[in-house]
C-alpha cells in the first residue's frame, strides 16, 4: 500500500485487509476498520454474504443490514471450494496487513488457510479470528448466535424489568462487542508489528467478550457472592440514578449522583422540603431509605412532560436526558451536528442509502468520505488485475469457470 496514511483517507489508509468475514461481528470488525481508512477486500461467494438477504428492507438490491455495515469495502467473488480459488485467497493474504475471519473454528483449516501456513510467506500478517466461543476449549465447535452469548454470559440476566424475566438486549451487543475487541486486538497487533516487523494471531471469543462486559456486576458478585438479578431502569447502589415516567407518558434518565444535583433535582420537581427529610439527608440515608423515596420522585415526575423537565434539568446542571425512541434518538440536533447520520452515495441512482455514522473523529488524518456497500463481485477485475497482477487472458478464463465471479458473472447465475 503506497497511500499517504495523512492524507485524509484515514489513518489507516496505507493497510489492506482481507475479509474472510460474514454477517455481523466479522464485518462489523472490518466496517470499523475500512472507516479508519484501510482498504477492505471482502471475499465473498457468488450469492454474496448472507447479510445481503435479510429481509425485509432492500436498497438496490440488498438488504439495509448489509448497506449499514459495509461501506468502504471492495468485493471480490472467489469460489474458496476450487484449488485455484484457495491459491488466490493465499495470495491476497500474501498482500494483506490483516486477515479478519468469524468462521466456526476449523472451517478455513480444513481448507488449507490457517495463520501458520499463511505467516510463513507473509510474516508480518495479523489474523483476527472472531467465532461464538473461542479457538479451544469444550465449546470451541459449538455454534454461536448474538442471543446465545447474551444469555450464556450473564448479559441477559441483567436486562430487563426489575424482578422481571431477562430480555436480550435490543441491539445485537454479543457481535458488535467481539467485533470492536477484534479491531482494538488488530490496533495492538499492528502497533507491535511496527517495532518486530511480524504479526500475530488474535483469537475473539464472542462469549469471552459478553463475560468481560459484566464488570462490575461480576466483581461485586466476586466479593459478596450475591447473584445480581435484572436492573430495570435502575441503578443498585444509587436511587437518583434511574429512568422516571414524566407527564406525557416519556420516560427521562436522571443521574443525580452528588449532594449538589440531588437538591437541584428536588427543586425542580417542587419537592425541596425532601432535602431536609432525615431519610434522605445524604448518599447512604437516601440509598437506605430507597423504598421511601422512589415513589414520592415518581409522583413528582408525572406532573410535567419529558422535555420541559430535561431542560429544567440541565438548566440546573443535573445530568438528564429523554429515553429516545430510534427516530428521536437519530433526529436529535447534536447527533445531527456530529454526522451520526450520513448518506451513502453510490454510482447507480438507486445506490441511495441513509445509515448510521462513524462515531470516531480523527481531526488530521480522518476519512473525509465514505464509499458505497459494493455490489456482488464488484471489485474483482481489480483485484486480481490491479492486486495480483493476472492478466486479461487469465482472469477471463477463471470468470469462465466459475473459479471467480465478477458482477455480470454473478448476475448471469442468479438468473
Amino acid at each position: 500500500m503506497t497511500r499517504d496514511p495523512s492524507s485524509g483517507d484515514g489513518p489507516l489508509s496505507h493497510i489492506r485487509v482481507l475479509d474472510l468475514t460474514e454477517f455481523l461481528a466479522g464485518p462489523y470488525a472490518t466496517m470499523i476498520l475500512g472507516d479508519l481508512g484501510a482498504e477492505i477486500i471482502k471475499v465473498e461467494a457468488s450469492k454474496g454474504d448472507s447479510s445481503r438477504h435479510v429481509p425485509p428492507h432492500f436498497i438496490a438490491g440488498s438488504s439495509t443490514y448489509f448497506t449499514q455495515i459495509s461501506r468502504n469495502k471492495k468485493s471480490v467473488v472467489i469460489d474458496l471450494k476450487t484449488e485455484e480459488g484457495l491459491a488466490i485467497a493465499k495470495e491476497l493474504a500474501g498482500k494483506s496487513d490483516i486477515l479478519i475471519e468469524n468462521r466456526r473454528p476449523g472451517v478455513l483449516a480444513r481448507l488449507g488457510l490457517t495463520y501458520e501456513v499463511l505467516s510463513k510467506s507473509n510474516p508480518g500478517l495479523i489474523w483476527c479470528s472472531v467465532s461464538g466461543f473461542g479457538q479451544d476449549g469444550p465449546d470451541r465447535d459449538r455454534a454461536a448466535y448474538d442471543m446465545i452469548v447474551q444469555g450464556m454470559g450473564g448479559i441477559m440476566s441483567l436486562t430487563g424489568e426489575k424482578d422481571g424475566r431477562p430480555v436480550r438486549a435490543g441491539v445485537p451487543i454479543g457481535d458488535i462487542c467481539a467485533g470492536m475487541y477484534g479491531v482494538i486486538g488488530v490496533l495492538a497487533a499492528l502497533a507491535r508489528k511496527e517495532r518486530t516487523g511480524r504479526g500475530d494471531y488474535i483469537d475473539i471469543a464472542m462469549l469471552d467478550v459478553q463475560v468481560s462486559l459484566l464488570n462490575y456486576q461480576a466483581a461485586a458478585y466476586l466479593y459478596s457472592g450475591k447473584v445480581p438479578g435484572t436492573q430495570g431502569r435502575e441503578h443498585d447502589f444509587i436511587p437518583t440514578y434511574r429512568c422516571f415516567e414524566a407527564g406525557d407518558g416519556m420516560s427521562v434518565a436522571v443521574t443525580a449522583n452528588t449532594d449538589q444535583m440531588w437538591e437541584d433535582l428536588c427543586a425542580v420537581l417542587g419537592v425541596s422540603e425532601l432535602v431536609d427529610d432525615d431519610r434522605f439527608v445524604d448518599r447512604n440515608r437516601r440509598y437506605e431509605n430507597r423504598g421511601a423515596l422512589v415513589p414520592l420522585l415518581e409522583d413528582a415526575f408525572k406532573k410535567q412532560p419529558a422535555d420541559n423537565l430535561v431542560t429544567a434539568l440541565l438548566a440546573r446542571g443535573v445530568s438528564a436526558g429523554p429515553v429516545n425512541t430510534v427516530d428521536r434518538a437519530l433526529a436529535e440536533p447534536q447527533v445531527e451536528h456530529r454526522g451520526m447520520v450520513m448518506e451513502l452515495v453510490g454510482p447507480d441512482e438507486e445506490q441511495r442509502a441513509r445509515v448510521v455514522g462513524d462515531p470516531i473523529k480523527i481531526r488530521e488524518s480522518g476519512r473525509k468520505e465514505y464509499a458505497y456497500p459494493p455490489k456482488i463481485g464488484e471489485h474483482t477485475s481489480y483485484v486480481l488485475k490491479d492486486i495480483l497482477d493476472y492478466d486479461d487472458e487469465t482472469f477471463d478464463e477463471l470468470i469462465g469457470r466459475g473459479v471467480v465471479g465478477d458482477m455480470l458473472s454473478t448476475r448471469k447465475a442468479a438468473e
